[in-house]
């Protein structure tokens, strides 16, 4: 994929800034290193770096743009399905002069206006200048795999990949937002769209567009939501489910593959989700790369799921290659990968995926990963633990909450006005108002949190390498197919009961009744030795001090127990503090 920005000028013209836009672009280069290019209209530059993936050569390059018509575009993301709607769009008359999907998003908006997202099948965050009118229009897809950042102030208004390249020239105050900060202690680093850490950036939400105009005027619209079935729409029938979910997740595996005029590979952990991805994958392309990651062995903890990879590889036969990381160089790692992320991330996995996404990029450009499943399938081990009886918010928070009130009174040099992340959840449980208690947890996470932890956590690690991750698991066709299935269906067998029927067949039953288990990163799990210090200094500095975010006497107990205080879902508290200011310190100090 590739990162884009822009900056739309209310009062000057754009010529007076044309400089600055390559400021911006800098800042995705990473996410597109084959090529870079920037446009200054009237009022408006956009900027793009591109990762080549469709149609590689030039005349597919960014920003791309339709003198006839007067529209300019940049575009992150792949449209899976842009060669049907490209074979529509002939038929309606259009000429293309490209092989590609960029110029089949421009055409597409050109035919049917906002309303073409909605044709899109697709990982996608787009920006169209419509010159004509004097507009622009930003896009995101609907599970917000692509990350859309930007602010409005009183003479421009500026959208980028990252957040890095909205607060590039320095001109935009940073205040923290209260609001954000108690849902990002609370919901482990989560901070759910449109808000940010910061009061005046925002993110364009998971399906919805954004317009803006020359009179400052902006309208933010949802054109996708995630709908609860009825109670006499809910497939209770263990077969008919299983059928269709074993149909669709083909589908979506084949399409990702299929989009690309390159190799595409598998990042394969030996878990249910990536082997599930390589067996359904095999039949149809039988020279699959599938790469897989381990660290040192630690004395709590294996350091590597090689036993069940290594299952896989084998009877599919697949091109594979597996890396052993020394947990020594994970700690030099540490800086470069904070400083690739666009907001603070704790899990501790983040790292091994930079870590790994820098290994296999000098092999492919392209790979699979199976974020969403859990969300989308009842994977993680908390939803069994829910009372699931009555449909009541608060027996979610209470499994799933990484603080208390109390707790993040005596973390935090705040006075929270509210309790912020309750209040969040309970009004969005109101909106998706499903049947089950289970039917709100798993539309929230697909639709709020899978966005703003897993998913997020992953672009961001691989982008920084050029490296795309597509996620089959978040196929839109498959989801809403899915929150069609009755909860407990998906409850059955510790969760992913349906997947876990379809894998009998394709995976080996290791794999199959295996624990869940998470990236093993030893290094960061258990935080001893050189890594203590590392994680003491930070939190000891004088820029942790001087920000004043934390209570002294609070961060010292973390320290002296540095393993035993976890939340409700195993993360490491001390840890969350120690990332969240090692973030602030290499993107702002």
């Amino acid at each position: 994929m590739c990162g884009i920005v822009g900056e739309y000028y209310f009062k000057n013209k754009s010529s007076d800034h044309n400089h600055n836009i390559e400021l911006l672009v800098d800042k995705v280069k990473s996410r597109g290193p084959d090529y870079s290019g920037f446009s200054v209209l009237e009022n408006i530059c956009l900027g793009h770096s591109r990762l080549s993936i469709i149609d590689l050569s030039n005349a597919s390059n960014q920003p791309f743009e339709d003198y006839e018509s007067n529209l300019s575009m940049v575009y992150n993301g792949c449209i899976y399905n842009y060669i049907d709607l490209r074979n529509k769009l002939i038929k309606k008359g259009h000429f293309f002069r490209t092989s590609g999907d960029t110029e089949v998003v421009l055409k597409s908006y050109l035919e049917w206006g906002e309303e073409c997202v909605k044709f899109f099948e697709g990982d996608f965050a787009i920006a169209i200048w419509d010159n004509s009118r004097k507009r622009l229009f930003l896009f995101r897809d609907r599970f917000g795999v692509k990350p859309l950042y930007f602010t409005n102030s009183r003479n421009f208004f500026r959208f980028g990949s990252t957040l890095q390249s909205i607060i590039v020239k320095n001109d935009i105050d940073l205040s923290l937002d209260e609001k954000s900060l108690h849902m990002h202690f609370s919901l482990h680093a989560v901070v759910p769209a449109p808000d940010t850490l910061f009061k005046n950036i925002k993110k364009v939400p998971p399906g919805y567009y954004l317009t803006i105009d020359e009179n400052k005027k902006i309208s933010i619209i949802q054109y996708w939501k995630l709908e609860s079935p009825d109670q006499k729409k809910i497939i209770t029938n263990e077969n008919e489910a299983t059928e269709t979910i074993e149909y669709l997740l083909k589908e979506s595996i084949e399409k990702r593959l299929a989009a690309s005029d390159i190799d595409v590979g598998v990042l394969l952990s030996g878990g249910l989700d990536s082997s599930m991805i390589v067996a359904l994958a095999k039949q149809k392309f039988p020279n699959l790369k599938t790469y897989s990651i381990g660290f040192e062995d630690d004395k709590e903890e294996k350091g590597n799921e090689f036993i069940y990879s290594d299952q896989v590889v084998k009877k599919y036969k697949t091109d594979h290659k597996k890396f052993i990381i020394d947990n020594s160089l994970v700690l030099s790692k540490l800086p470069k990968a904070f400083e690739a992320m666009s907001e603070p991330m704790v899990a501790q996995d983040a790292v091994a995926f930079y870590m790994l996404s820098e290994l296999v990029r000098k092999d492919v450009k392209v790979i699979l990963s199976g974020q969403g499943a859990d969300e989308g399938f009842a994977g993680y081990f908390w939803y069994n633990k829910i009372n699931l009886e009555k449909n009541d918010y608060a027996n979610f928070l209470k499994h799933y909450i990484d603080r208390s009130e109390v707790e993040l009174s005596e973390f935090l040099n705040i006075k929270f006005s509210s309790n912020f992340t309750n209040l969040m959840i309970k009004n969005k449980f109101r909106d998706i108002n499903a049947e089950t208690l289970l039917g709100n947890v798993l539309n929230f996470d697909i639709t709020t949190l899978v966005v703003d932890d897993p998913v997020k956590r992953v672009d961001n690690m691989t982008m920084a390498w050029g490296l795309e991750a597509r996620v089959p698991f978040l196929d839109h066709k498959l989801i809403e197919a899915s929150v069609k299935i009755d909860p407990n269906i998906h409850l059955k067998r510790n969760g992913k009961n349906i997947l876990k029927i379809i894998s009998d067949k394709l995976l080996p039953k290791d794999v199959i009744t295996r624990k869940k288990g998470y990236f093993p990163m030893p290094a960061l799990k258990f935080i001893r030795g050189e890594y203590y210090d590392f994680v003491y200094d930070i939190l000891n500095s004088s820029k942790c001090y001087n920000r004043n975010l934390y209570n002294k006497d609070y961060i010292k107990k973390l320290l002296e127990k540095p393993n035993n205080h976890k939340t409700a879902i195993e993360g490491n508290k001390l840890w969350h503090a120690a990332a969240t200011e090692l973030w602030f310190q290499v993107n702002l100090d």
